[in-house]
């Protein structure tokens, strides 16, 4: 089928991308619109005196500005944390009571604390400056690693800690390490990152007073989730009261899968002036405000035996929380990734404990894959330790490891299951491809360039979401469209092509005549885009709903065609789907009986094929793959050049092969920027971040990646219908620790910690060279 399964079909988005006619949320204008601009705090930890906004309501075009004191007469309650994770003594984790504008005390630099409205957002800017705020100073402690002795941020958060979590069995970790012949030990970091996709956050609130009834304009990565958290978490409003649409969105990256206080502070501010108020963010108020990703400081232990097959494995970590806990910050670094912590490798036993701290910075939450790269990174890096460590080669103490085929389904430490893989074989495919046989050549030729050449590798398992339930619809025009209506959200992943093609194939309908519908509340509710499992429950929700529609053409076409009781029959033959009367030549396509349905509303089929499923998530599905790079060092500079990078993935069915060669390209640049260049960094005592502008936050180039050389096989998951594992976080899993293994090997050392700087590179090897 030309436009099917399997496919590598041109993005049909494209199209009002590249001409123009794409819809993001600032392209929306309403009559009569008010801007929004927020007046943040420079203070990192303070306590707020008093807020003086006379002279700002007086500044030329202000309409209102808004304080703590409209949120509380709004009835708005806290910033929600929906993500509480279990401690260790069973006792309730420590959350924050974070209003979402500030009122008696800031946590982090950038905090908002008022907002303006004006009629121009220059005006608005401008009155922003005006707002006056006297403040007793607190001190402050800006680092992951200082939090624990720094001062204290919440009451009754004693040294500064969130949460104690663990996960596994410690007794017989520690009895496997008793007998351990072989011990090695490992501390990574995990560098923290901001997001910045090309779309910055932004939000359009409009209220209608006639009904009481709000609607949010937002990027976000699922318009249902957000209206949940709007409505009940935030502004206590019933939840029919309020509409969230969500247009065409410049990547999210995890970052916008969240609640924010602009967010509801634009449907406040909507009521109270009467009229649309409408906000963007700078790309500074970006750095200061977005939540940010990873920040952990983890040491990870591997108990091994004399052959280096793993015993046990210790994980022991701590995690930064930011200034308060964003709504799933705490499951980030533990369960998230705590499932998979040991990868796909035999691990028997293994006992994990990870502690959150606050610090004054900003919330730290989801960034893409959400603790599965910092699993597999940490997993990854002590593997190359345990190699050093026995004397095994880096391969070969790998291959020792992995459950063969026969071993599958293979249930790991937790009870996690791995339902499908081929990992030795594709471990040596990978390698292979990457001319590993090859290498020592290569690295001769550079060290007569005077360069240190490096070989990196690693074996990356991902979990992808797929809990609860995920809704779809789909609707059939008067003129032969088709129209399919999903709860997920298409960040630039090509939801409308991929979603098109499986519905194309089920159904055999033209591909042409397919538009995806997604990102309004008033169609379907589902879990968004997070995870990697919109395919999974989206495409698994429009195949039951695709079922539903056959179901009901069967019945309808019984009366079209005159069946007289016999059995209708439905097949796709060269990718025209048709319904026929057994035992005769009488058939009609899904096409023309959905038209016919419309226009002849036949008794019991009011709605036509019109048709509405609804799909359980049955498990977590495991993308998995080999990931091999190589590296290029300058001594003399520190400067890392990347040298080649070669894929190779196991995604289950692929249903289109150039949509998924964009994803793990897009994952792998994301996670090369980590290991080389992206660094949020906070002044340790004074808070103050030192990395809000691109001068000082290094984003990768195109110059900065070589070509990558993916390939991919399609062993078939075995727990959902569809066979698909997902895709979109896998690269940026697989690159952390290929990247970092490359450039640990070219310098000679065992570690080094993210981002390899030139300047951390070369301090590297001096240190190197003076030992």
């Amino acid at each position: 089928m030309k436009f099917g399964v399997g496919q590598s079909v041109k993005r049909t988005e494209d199209i009002r991308f590249v001409t123009g006619q794409g819809q993001y949320t600032d392209d929306l204008h309403f009559p009569n619109e008010a801007f929004a601009c927020f007046h943040r705090t420079a203070q990192s930890h303070a306590k707020i005196l008093s807020v003086d906004i006379s002279a700002a309501k007086a500044a030329p075009g202000v309409v209102d500005v808004l304080t703590y004191a409209d949120v509380k007469a709004f009835g708005a309650k806290p910033m929600p944390c929906m993500a509480p994770v279990p401690t260790r003594d069973k006792s309730p984790m420590h959350t924050t009571p974070k209003p979402i504008l500030a009122n008696d005390k800031v946590t982090f630099t950038g905090e908002a604390i008022a907002m303006v409205i004006a009629e121009t957002y220059a005006q608005a800017k401008d009155a922003a400056e005006l707002v006056a705020v006297e403040y007793e100073v607190l001190d402050a402690v800006g680092t992951l690693a200082a939090a624990p002795n720094g001062p204290q941020i919440w009451d009754g958060a004693k040294n500064n800690e969130t949460f104690d979590w663990a996960d596994g069995d410690e007794d017989a970790v520690k009895a496997a390490f008793a007998k351990a012949v072989h011990k090695v030990s490992l501390e990574v970091v995990q560098n923290r990152i901001s997001a910045m996709p090309m779309e910055t956050r932004n939000a359009i609130g409009v209220y209608d007073k006639a009904t009481d009834h709000y609607t949010i304009y937002v990027t976000s990565q699922g318009a249902a989730n957000l209206r949940g958290g709007l409505a009940r978490g935030v502004l206590n409003l019933p939840i029919e009261k309020v509409r969230v649409i969500t247009k065409d969105v410049g990547g999210g990256f995890g970052m916008k899968g969240f609640l924010y206080p602009e967010q509801p502070m634009v449907m406040i501010a909507a009521k109270k002036v009467g009229r649309p108020v409408r906000w963007s963010a700078e790309r500074t108020e970006s750095f200061l405000a977005d939540d940010h990703g990873r920040d952990m400081i983890t040491t990870g232990e591997l108990a091994l035996d004399r052959d280096g097959k793993i015993l046990a494995m210790r994980i022991t970590g701590t995690a930064n929380m930011g200034g308060y806990l964003s709504v799933y910050a705490p499951f980030i670094p533990t369960l998230a990734g705590g499932r998979i912590f040991g990868g796909v490798y035999r691990v028997p036993s293994l006992f994990a404990n990870i502690k959150g701290y606050f610090s004054n910075s900003a919330p730290v939450d989801a960034y893409r894959g959400a603790g599965r790269p910092e699993a597999a990174y940490l997993m990854e890096r002590l593997m190359d330790a345990a190699a050093a460590k026995t004397g095994i080669d880096r391969t070969e103490i790998r291959r020792r490891n992995l459950p063969s085929p026969s071993e599958l389904p293979y249930e790991n430490w937790s009870g996690i299951s791995f339902d499908s893989g081929d990992y030795p074989r594709l471990l040596e495919t990978g390698l292979k491809r990457a001319d590993q046989a090859g290498f020592a050549a290569r690295k001769a030729e550079s060290a007569k360039r005077g360069k240190l050449r490096g070989f990196g590798f690693g074996y990356y398992v991902e979990i992808t979401g797929a809990a609860g339930q995920e809704p779809a619809a789909i609707k059939f025009t008067e003129n032969g469209g088709v129209e399919l209506y999903c709860g997920t959200q298409s960040n630039g992943q090509g939801h409308e092509t991929s979603f098109a093609q499986l519905v194309a194939e089920k159904l055999g309908v033209p591909f042409e005549s397919i538009t995806v519908k997604q990102g309004d509340t008033e169609w379907v509710n589902g879990g968004g885009t997070g995870g990697s499992r919109s395919l999974n429950m989206s495409g698994g929700a429009l195949m039951v709903t695709s079922d539903e529609v056959i179901k009901k053409g069967k019945a309808a076409a019984g009366q079209v065609l005159q069946a007289g009781g016999k059995d209708v029959g439905f097949q796709v033959v060269e990718g025209v789907g048709k319904f026929a009367v057994s035992g005769s030549d009488r058939t009609i396509t899904v096409g023309e009986l959905a038209v016919t349905l419309k226009r002849e509303k036949l008794p019991g089929f009011e709605n036509g094929l019109d048709s509405d499923g609804m799909y359980t998530g049955q498990a977590a599905t495991f993308p998995n793959g080999c990931h091999v790079c190589e590296v290029e060092i300058d001594p003399d500079t520190g400067q890392v050049q990347m040298m080649s990078y070669h894929v190779l993935d196991d995604f289950g069915r692929v249903i289109n092969p150039m949509l998924v060669a964009g994803q793990v390209h897009g994952g792998i640049v994301q996670g090369l920027g980590q290991a080389l260049l992206e660094n949020i960094v906070y002044d340790e005592t004074t808070g103050q971040l030192l990395t809000a502008s691109f001068s000082d936050y290094a984003m990768p180039r195109a110059l900065d990646m070589p070509d990558i050389d993916f390939a991919y096989e399609e062993i078939a998951c075995k727990t959902n219908a569809l066979g698909a594992k997902g895709c979109g976080e896998a690269g940026t899993v697989g690159a952390l620790p290929a990247v970092m293994s490359a450039v640990a090997d070219a310098l000679g050392v065992l570690h080094i910690d993210m981002p390899a700087t030139p300047e951390r590179v070369w301090r590297a090897l001096r240190q190197k060279k003076a030992a």
